[in-house]
């Protein structure tokens, strides 16, 4: 397993890098143009009111954008903002479509008029898939394994702590089944802290982390929110140490096991 190569995002066809960047936690626009150019990386999840990816998109979507994958994620659970929010998007970064609007925070299945107005933007060419984030993994499972269901990749939580979407999302997966992707693959930073380590053991690395998640064969990206160019690269080595040995694999868990309790 190669992680350097891109992989097909589940059902969609598009051609992913193994390692996302979300702009969620301010990552600036120079670390995201040296992403793309020096690492190859072209999923990208933008936040409207984080200006470094936006800067960054901006400058590089129109000469690249067929290599690009660019989603966003909508919060509303009514269905009278989602509209508003991909159209003032598309606008910000000057683009005719948005490849993936991520349906975000929903344990079930969305109503009616969220499911309609979502389907009305892909109808349009606004989006081209739609996804959904949430923590019920029970329901994503459910998605997962549904033939034809209206999501064409879920986003889910899974790191070395929280590795129950391997029985309840990743397993049993049909052939024709959504994308996969990934967030949290530090635990929200705490399998990086020494206060946290089991007695004598020292802290995973953020690549760790990535690696960890990415050896996982039913995960298709797994994204990483960095704060700063540092940060970014080094997650990025993941990618040069691939999947993590036996005796890897073991150590993460045990940490894992260990922070989660």
């Amino acid at each position: 397993m190669d992680f350097s190569k891109k992989t097909y995002l589940g059902r969609t066809g598009l051609r992913v890098s193994r390692f996302g960047i979300a702009a969620a936690y301010g990552v600036p626009t120079r670390a995201v143009e040296r992403a793309i150019e020096d690492y190859g990386i072209n999923y990208l999840h933008w936040d409207r009111k984080k200006p470094g990816m936006g800067s960054a998109l901006k400058a590089v979507a129109h000469q690249k954008r067929d290599a690009l994958v660019i989603a966003m994620q909508s919060y509303d659970h009514t269905g009278l903002m989602i509209r508003r929010g991909v159209e003032k998007g598309l606008k910000q970064l000057a683009l005719d479509t948005i490849d993936i609007l991520f349906l975000g925070w929903f344990n079930k299945m969305p109503g009616r008029r969220v499911l309609e107005v979502s389907r009305r933007l892909v109808d349009e060419g606004k989006v081209r898939f739609l996804g959904i984030t949430g923590h019920n993994r029970q329901f994503h499972g459910q998605m997962a394994r549904t033939k034809d269901g209206p999501f064409d990749v879920l986003q889910v939580r899974y790191n070395a702590a929280h590795r129950g979407a391997e029985q309840d999302v990743f397993a049993d997966l049909p052939e024709h089944r959504p994308g996969i992707t990934t967030y949290t693959a530090t635990r929200w930073g705490k399998l990086l802290q020494a206060n946290k380590m089991p007695q004598g053991e020292t802290p995973l690395t953020a690549a760790d982390c990535y690696r960890f998640v990415l050896t996982n064969p039913a995960v298709d990206v797994c994204l990483t929110g960095p704060r700063t160019e540092r940060e970014m690269i080094e997650g990025l080595a993941a990618l040069e140490k691939g999947p993590l040995s036996d005796e890897e694999m073991h150590r993460v868990c045990r940490i894992g096991d260990f922070v989660h309790g």
